[in-house]
């Protein structure tokens, strides 16, 4: 899943690439990714784009028409989605259910880009608005931990109360934004945290110790991402997880070997020696430690 770096790269790819530009097709092949219909999707045509930015896990494609009308494309990739861009946009006629593209926009240059979804779960979204907080899930956004106001007291408000696992927190958007299920996985490895440790018990220390790591390994993570095409995106990711994804192989900081607790669609991966006192985390489902 795309997170909060990858979005954030596609950002800037965007604003490097087609501000100024002239939507010149916008073509709807998924109806099911388009939640709204007020402007409609075609108001983008004619439209320029005036700039990129991310909200979240959401990214938001401001545009202006000559007529005065100020309509954003945001959309969310979901699980499986991305964004395939093309220096010259393919004739060909996309067939509505044969394609895993959902969404395809075209500029005066010739460019454009594709949203893609793969698999059967189709979960990507895509907005067109007057203004992005009338997208529901930004409205819910909590704060985004790389701005400069999120502080280490930000996040002790944020955590302090919830009886929850840190993990689910983390994950949690409306508590904290742009993180998800690779990016808390680091980030608690860089924590020396159990992912089922409790938010509200967390120490002053322990609290302290989890905000460096959100600030380094998101910081990090965006720097990584920052210049580099949407096509290179997915596998700068993959290079840069400690333990995320690297089932069975050794931990980068001791050497033991990393973990995994398996859910019904997605995994959790830690370090025992690191994270868990070298205690093995039992199957989510029995939802207790191994003896």
């Amino acid at each position: 899943m795309p997170e909060m770096p990858e979005v954030q790269g596609l950002v800037d790819f965007m604003n490097d690439r087609v501000v100024g530009l002239e939507v010149t097709k916008a073509t709807v092949t998924n109806i099911a990714a388009l939640k709204t219909y007020d402007p409609p999707l075609d108001a983008l045509v004619g439209a320029r784009v005036e700039g990129a930015r991310r909200h979240g896990k959401f990214l938001d494609l401001a545009t202006a028409r000559p007529d005065g009308g100020s309509p954003h494309l945001v959309f969310h990739l979901a699980k499986a989605g991305w964004l395939r861009w093309y220096e010259q946009v393919p004739s060909t006629v996309i067939r509505p259910g044969k394609s895993p593209i959902a969404l395809r926009i075209g500029f005066d240059d010739g460019s454009g880009f594709d949203l893609t979804e793969a698999g059967t779960k189709k979960s990507l979204a895509v907005y067109v608005v007057r203004d992005a907080v009338d997208v529901p899930g930004i409205a819910r956004l909590g704060p985004d931990p790389l701005d400069a106001t999120f502080t280490r007291d930000t996040l002790a408000g944020l955590l302090e109360g919830r009886r929850t696992q840190i993990k689910g927190v983390l994950r949690d958007q409306t508590i904290i934004a742009g993180v998800g299920n690779a990016y808390s996985d680091e980030i608690l490895h860089a924590a020396r945290m159990s992912p089922y440790a409790l938010a509200a018990a967390l120490g002053d220390d322990e609290v302290t110790r989890l905000y460096e790591a959100m600030r380094h390994t998101l910081t990090d993570a965006v720097a990584a991402a920052s210049g580099r095409p949407p096509a290179d995106l997915k596998d700068a990711k993959r290079r840069g997880m400690s333990v995320h994804g690297r089932r069975g192989e050794a931990c980068p900081v001791c050497g033991d070997e990393v973990r995994s607790v398996f859910f019904a669609d997605n995994s959790l991966e830690y370090c025992p020696t690191c994270q868990t006192g070298g205690k093995l985390l039992a199957d989510r489902r029995l939802s207790r430690l191994l003896k």
